[in-house]
């Protein structure tokens, strides 16, 4: 492997910055974190002025009731995500072997599955399985019917991710297989992929931060999940701000959370952003 494969990808399209630039980082960054601080400011005396700050708008999250009830709903939200990311791996590891067949009538067809569902949007697959499906006399229940559009379109994302890992490892890995008499699923499945999860196992946990996001319209089913229920408790206590406020803060605080996990993934890993996708097939 080439000293430029080894390197991060950051390193091996930019130069480190000099002193100079660094300065301008420097200043530039003071200059953004002023003006952000100024429009939170602008926000607050703006939530101020219109009494959205006022006692009865906060004090809901005072009651023990409250939380319990947004944590219902934080478990729905974790469950959905949950399902959805495991069928969105198991069905973009498929299509990803697809993609990768030998076979171009199966190649082909699970580029076009793949590009269809990275270029739907979740939520018109969401109006389909909801609108559409039952039509034919499927009747499926409100998790199915967020679970199941959810993992479909992250599994286009996904299987583009796996082939990406796989073209990551070094052909030299399976020549030696073939060297030895070994099949072709044999060596993709004991000697390829094996190495490929290393690659992109952080890009993997990344994705759930889309799935999560995905799952916020979760109320067009009717699904308790942590933002539906905090429709029911803006209905309640006419508590609009101050319910989005605190509910955004908790999806801040798991997408965090998932992104710090990818992080100390990728470290211990020694991995970092795949750079050689680029040799995969077309």
């Amino acid at each position: 492997m080439s000293a430029t494969n080894s390197m991060p990808m950051r390193d091996a399209l930019y130069e480190a910055p000099g002193p100079r630039t660094r300065r301008r980082i420097r200043l530039w960054t003071a200059i953004s974190l002023a003006l952000v601080a100024v429009g939170i400011g602008l926000v607050v005396r703006r939530f101020y002025v219109t009494g959205q700050l006022a006692p009865r708008y906060w004090g809901l999250f005072t009651r023990p009731t409250t939380w319990a009830f947004l944590g219902r709903g934080f478990l729905g939200t974790i469950e959905v995500s949950l399902m959805a990311g495991l069928i969105a791996i198991v069905l973009g590891f498929l299509l990803m072997l697809g993609r990768m067949s030998s076979s171009r009538a199966l190649s082909g067809i699970c580029r076009v599955v793949i590009n269809f569902f990275r270029g739907v949007p979740s939520l018109l697959l969401i109006y389909f399985f909801f609108l559409v499906v039952p039509t034919y006399g499927v009747k499926m229940g409100s998790f199915w019917m967020i679970t199941l559009p959810v993992g479909l379109a992250a599994s286009g994302v996904l299987a583009e991710v796996f082939r990406g890992g796989m073209n990551a490892v070094p052909k030299g890995q399976s020549e030696a297989a073939y060297s030895l008499g070994m099949r072709k699923m044999k060596v993709t499945m004991k000697i390829v992929f094996p190495q490929a999860v290393r690659y992109v196992i952080p890009s993997l946990i990344s994705q759930l931060v889309v799935v999560v996001k995905d799952t916020t319209v979760a109320y067009v089913v009717s699904f308790p999940d942590m933002l539906q229920n905090a429709r029911v408790l803006i209905t309640n206590y006419d508590a609009l701000v101050s319910v989005y406020f605190v509910v955004a803060i908790l999806y801040i605080l798991v997408n965090y959370a998932i992104n710090h996990l990818a992080v100390s993934l990728a470290r211990r890993s020694g991995t970092s952003i795949i750079s050689r996708t680029s040799e995969s097939p077309v």
